[in-house]
């Protein structure tokens, strides 16, 4: 219960410190169809800040750091939508305010006769020059059109269209940015 307070009363602390992980950790969680997570691997725990009790059940938006474009995200639940995988540069927010970098391959779990019955997301550390070179600018626009909006969900819809449009005038698909970061 106690746990819970923190994070209640903490919430919108933001400490500016950075935690890391190693080249090779991977960081595991799982989700329900509603987003709750099922499963989160140790390294996972450590970097959030949370117990395995405190997360297991609670929605994954729990790590949600509040500079992280909503469009990333509505691009994300867009190709999940589809059954496609999707790889995706996150920021999150430990429970005590701390932040991480992570590159996300997020994959739904599909059942015998392929339906969906959940999420499964592999991270891995991100290059630092990738997020300074590429990604931070490209979240700061998205994230000043996500701001014209109060709604989430023109937010979220602006900023999938802000990407959407850097994206066209590179005449590059979200992959193809995405994996020329990344070679």
């Amino acid at each position: 219960m106690q746990e819970r307070k923190n994070n209640i009363e903490n919430r919108h602390i933001l400490t500016g410190v950075e935690r890391t992980f190693l080249p090779d950790e991977i960081v595991v969680s799982k989700t329900n169809l509603k987003g709750q997570i099922t499963y989160a691997n140790k390294i996972f725990l450590q970097l959030a800040g949370y117990s395995e009790e405190r997360l297991i059940g609670a929605p994954h938006s729990i790590i949600r750091h509040p500079a992280m474009p909503r469009g990333v995200f509505r691009l994300l639940w867009d190709k999940l939508a589809t059954k496609d995988e999707v790889f995706a540069f996150v920021l999150n927010r430990s429970m005590n305010g701390d932040h991480y970098w992570v590159l996300a391959h997020v994959t739904p779990t599909l059942d015998a006769q392929g339906g969906v019955t959940g999420y499964h997301s592999n991270r891995r550390v991100v290059d630092k020059k990738i997020l300074e070179s590429f990604i931070q600018p490209l979240y700061t626009t998205m994230l000043a059109n996500e701001h014209k909006h109060a709604n989430a969900v023109a937010a979220a819809d602006a900023g999938k269209a802000t990407l959407e449009s850097i994206l066209q005038q590179k005449g590059l698909s979200y992959d193809e940015f995405l994996f020329s970061l990344v070679r």
